[in-house]
């Protein structure tokens, strides 16, 4: 049995890890990967190995980090299934689609650009119809019910935490002999409300898990709150925008919710919130279709119909078509703005910058990890000449940061995660994660007795 490192592997985003075993071929997540331009462009279009050769994908969440390349592997060959709970399935399927409108979208109005001066064309890397084709591969799954993926190999699926459907894999394979490979997909806070708490491994010979924050805890929710409220009442007290680039599942309902408590409590004045992402239109349906993801008192919430304070409110409007969009960009009145993508690197918040980015009195709100050479990562490290849609400006806009969103867990979330698996584990692999996170997180689980902890290079394989 090989385990080989296509993705996540020495970085964060791209997670891809193909397990071959009794003659097949399993891809654990088919994701995007994001970084330097070129790069990203040459590991999105070509995969290492040929998908018509897969016998199956098992998807731990809908996250287009991990879920968004699937519809260039069907483009290039795969038919097979694509194993993922109900939930996330539902959600990969508009969110692929969200996907693909964006980066044909992009690809129009770069185009433009390029026309203009006379330089080849760029295509989008896959199109609504291959998005189309790849819905009918989903394999819809519920948690905690074994299933067979190839002979010899049974999955199970178990909550992870982290979003609406996400998973950990579990994998149950007879090759000669019986091992258990434990993939963690991206670990959820136990602390947080509305989701249930992650499964921890249990029984386990080998773990290949996440180490995003390997390297430090979590401020806790409450401070979270508290730094979002001080930036967004200090920028709308200058009368300017708000704008927060944030994933359409799952950080933005957070927002939201907290947005609609400080109105609701006067901690920030009561001005327009808009939510600029087509995908986020839907989310709400999808989670009144899934109860089975949350905890009794949250399905119970839900249910009786109180959630619309909790999803929305007066002052929130879900923008639907590109002309509100635009439209927004001719306002100068303070409001607020949660849009995708969340590392700043497509979609409508890079015209939301583009329109604002010499305005003093507003502020982009980072929420979230920006992966390294993303757009979100850049402002982060205070550049001021930045590049949007090929052309440089010179940025006045402010960039704030508050932590303590992460829907992944900590570093000591993490560490207890590999101390559960009954001292059994004989190979922990870390990927999702920097080279300072993971070598943190390494030191401290070799601290624990913990042996055999290994941070794979992107395109290695190891035999287990």
């Amino acid at each position: 049995m090989y385990l080989r490192f296509l993705g996540a592997a020495q970085t964060v985003t791209g997670s891809q890890h193909l397990l071959e075993v009794n003659g097949h071929q399993i891809l654990l997540d088919c994701g995007l990967y994001q970084g330097p331009r070129k790069e990203s462009i040459e590991r999105n279009q070509n995969f290492p190995f040929e998908p018509e050769k897969l016998t199956a994908v098992i998807l731990s969440h809908a996250h287009i980090d991990h879920s968004g390349n699937l519809p260039n592997l069907v483009k290039k060959g795969y038919r097979g299934p694509i194993h993922a709970q109900r939930a996330s399935a539902h959600l990969s399927r508009i969110m692929l689609e969200d996907s693909a409108r964006i980066q044909e979208n992009d690809a129009r109005h770069l185009n433009a650009r390029l026309a203009r001066r006379g330089e080849p064309l760029v295509e989008p890397l896959y199109t609504s119809e291959d998005v189309s084709r790849t819905n009918g591969f989903f394999v819809e799954q519920r948690y905690n019910r074994p299933f067979e993926v190839a002979p010899g190999v049974q999955a199970t699926l178990v909550e992870a935490g982290h979003i609406l459907g996400s998973t950990a894999v579990m994998l149950d394979i007879e090759d000669g002999r019986q091992q258990r490979l434990w993939f963690s997909g991206d670990i959820g806070r136990p602390e947080l409300p509305l989701l249930r708490d992650p499964v921890l491994p249990r029984r386990v010979d080998h773990i290949l898990m996440e180490c995003t924050y390997g390297d430090r805890p979590h401020p806790s929710p409450a401070q979270a709150y508290e730094g979002l409220q001080a930036v967004v009442s200090d920028t709308l007290g200058r009368g300017g925008k708000v704008l927060i680039p944030a994933f359409a599942v799952g950080r933005t309902q957070e927002l939201v919710f907290n947005l609609n408590r400080m109105m609701t409590n006067g901690d920030i004045p009561r001005v327009p919130v808009y939510v600029d992402s087509p995908l986020a239109v839907n989310v709400s349906d999808i989670f009144r279709e899934h109860l089975e993801c949350f905890d009794e008192e949250t399905a119970e919430f839900i249910q009786s119909g109180s959630n619309r304070e909790a999803l929305g409110f007066d002052m929130l409007t879900y923008v639907r078509s590109v002309e509100e969009s635009k439209a927004l960009n001719e306002r100068k009145d303070p409001m607020v703005i949660i849009s995708a993508s969340g590392m700043m690197e497509a979609g409508r918040i890079l015209h939301h910058l583009e329109h604002n980015v010499d305005d003093e009195k507003s502020v982009v709100l980072i929420v979230s990890w920006m992966a390294p050479h993303t757009l979100g990562r850049r402002l982060l490290e205070g550049e001021t000449q930045i590049k949007i849609f090929g052309e440089v400006f010179e940025r006045k806009i402010r960039v704030a940061h508050v932590q303590g969103f992460s829907a992944h867990a900590g570093q000591e979330g993490l560490r207890e995660y590999v101390r559960t698996a009954d001292g059994r584990a004989r190979n922990v692999f870390l990927v999702h994660g920097e080279a300072g996170p993971a070598a943190a997180l390494q030191e401290l689980l070799t601290a624990d007795g913990i042996a055999n902890v290994h941070y794979p290079e992107w395109g290695s394989h190891v035999e287990l």
